[in-house]
C-alpha cells in the first residue's frame, strides 16, 4: 500500500520522487550554514599565510553569506534535474517555452550567486592588504587597493553579465566583444584627455611622485595634497582654497615636492650705496655672521659676504639654511633675521643704494 503511494504519479512524476527531493533540498537548507562555515574554514586553512593579521572569524563571517546561498541553489538545481517537465506546463511566452524560461532564470541566479562569492574574496583580499599598508606611513598604498578593488569588481561584474548571456540566452558573446571594442575606440578617441588622466594616475600611483599631505608646489599653485583621483589631484593651497589639478598635468609639468626637501633656504640680498666706506661695509658683514651666530639653534648653515660691485652699489649676501622645519618656525626666523638686518643697518648708519649714487 506505501509503495502504491509512493507510485502515485503527480504532473509526470511519482510521489516519492516529490519527497526525495524535497527531503534533499530540506537537507541542504539545515545543513548549509554548517557546511559553509566548514568550507570557509578549510579554504582559510589555504591561504592563513597570506592573510597575516586577520582572523578565522572575519575571513569566515564574510564568505559565509553567499556560500551559503550558492550551495543551496546548487543542491536545488542538481535534485531539481531529477525532475521530469509537466506537459501539463508545456507552453510558450512569447515563443519561448516556460521550460526554457525556468532554465535562463535558475542559470541567472546560480552564475549571480556564484560572482557574489568571488566579490566578497576580493573584499577578503582588500581588507589583507589594507592591514599591511596601514603599517606604512605612505597613504598611496591605501588609495592603490581601494583602486584595484573596485576595478576588479568591475571586471567580475562584466564577466558575469557576459556569461549570464552566453549560458543562460545562448549569445554569441564573440560579436558582443566585437562591437564592444568598436564602441569602445570610438568613446576613447572622444575622451582622449579623461584616458590620458586615468594613464596618468596610475604612473603617480606607482612612480610616487608625491603622496596624499605632501606639500607641493606645481604651476604656481602651492598646498597640500588631500586626494589622489583617478581623474585629478585636489591641493589645498596655502590660500586654503581647493584646487583641483588634472593628473596629466602633474605628470607632464615640473613638480617640486616640498615636504622632501632637507632643508629650507633664505637668501637676502642688499645693495648698499656706494658712499658707504670699506670699513664700514667690513663691519657690517661682520655684524651679519654675528647675527647668524644667535640663531645657530635653527640655522644649520650660513654665509654672509660682499658679492659683487656693481655701478652704484655694493652687493651683500646673505644666504642660510634651515631643516624642513614648519613653514610658520621659518617664517619666524626669517622676520628674526629681516628685523636684525634693518636695526644694524640703523645702527651703523648704512643705506642702501639709490638712483643718485655712482662710484
Amino acid at each position: 500500500m506505501v509503495s502504491r503511494l509512493f507510485d502515485f504519479i503527480i504532473l509526470d512524476n511519482t510521489l516519492g520522487t516529490y519527497i526525495l527531493i524535497s527531503g534533499i533540498i530540506l537537507l541542504a537548507v539545515s545543513l548549509k550554514q554548517y557546511i559553509s562555515r566548514l568550507i570557509a574554514t578549510l579554504v582559510f586553512r589555504i591561504v592563513k599565510r597570506v592573510a597575516y593579521g586577520v582572523d578565522r572569524s572575519s575571513f569566515v563571517n564574510l564568505v559565509t553569506p553567499p556560500l551559503e546561498t550558492f550551495f543551496v541553489i546548487l543542491v536545488t538545481l542538481v535534485a531539481l534535474e531529477k525532475l521530469n517537465y509537466p506537459h501539463l506546463f508545456d507552453v510558450s511566452i512569447y515563443k519561448v517555452s516556460l521550460h526554457r524560461v525556468i532554465e535562463i532564470i535558475a542559470m541567472i541566479v546560480m552564475i549571480t550567486t556564484f560572482f557574489w562569492l568571488l566579490l566578497r574574496i576580493i573584499d577578503f583580499i582588500a581588507i589583507i592588504l589594507e592591514q599591511k599598508a596601514n603599517v606604512t606611513e605612505s597613504q598611496t598604498d591605501n588609495q592603490l587597493i581601494v583602486f584595484f578593488k573596485d576595478f576588479f569588481k568591475v571586471i567580475l561584474v562584466i564577466l558575469g553579465i557576459l556569461m549570464v548571456l552566453k549560458f543562460g540566452f545562448n549569445f554569441k558573446i564573440t560579436s558582443l566583444i566585437t562591437g564592444l571594442s568598436l564602441a569602445g575606440a570610438a568613446i576613447a578617441l572622444a575622451t582622449r584627455e579623461s584616458i590620458e588622466n586615468l594613464i596618468a594616475s596610475f604612473i603617480i600611483f606607482f612612480d610616487r611622485p608625491f603622496s596624499t599631505g605632501d606639500q607641493i608646489k606645481v604651476h604656481n599653485i602651492t598646498g597640500t595634497v588631500e586626494r589622489i583621483g583617478l581623474r585629478s589631484t585636489r591641493v589645498r593651497t596655502t590660500q586654503k582654497s581647493y584646487v583641483t589639478v588634472p593628473n596629466k598635468q602633474m605628470v607632464d609639468s615640473i613638480m617640486d615636492n616640498i615636504s622632501l626637501q632637507t632643508q629650507r633656504r633664505a637668501f637676502v640680498q642688499l645693495e648698499i650705496s656706494a658712499h658707504t666706506v670699506p670699513d664700514t661695509i667690513r663691519q657690517f658683514v661682520l655684524r651679519l655672521e654675528d647675527l647668524m651666530q644667535q640663531r645657530r639653534d635653527r640655522i644649520e648653515n650660513y654665509t654672509v659676504f660682499m658679492a659683487d660691485i656693481v655701478k652704484n652699489s655694493y652687493v651683500v649676501t646673505i644666504e642660510f639654511f634651515t631643516a624642513p622645519i614648519p613653514v610658520a618656525d621659518f617664517n619666524e626666523l626669517r622676520q628674526f633675521v629681516n628685523l636684525g638686518i634693518v636695526q644694524l643697518m640703523d645702527e651703523m648708519n648704512v643705506k642702501l643704494a639709490s638712483k643718485e649714487d655712482v662710484l
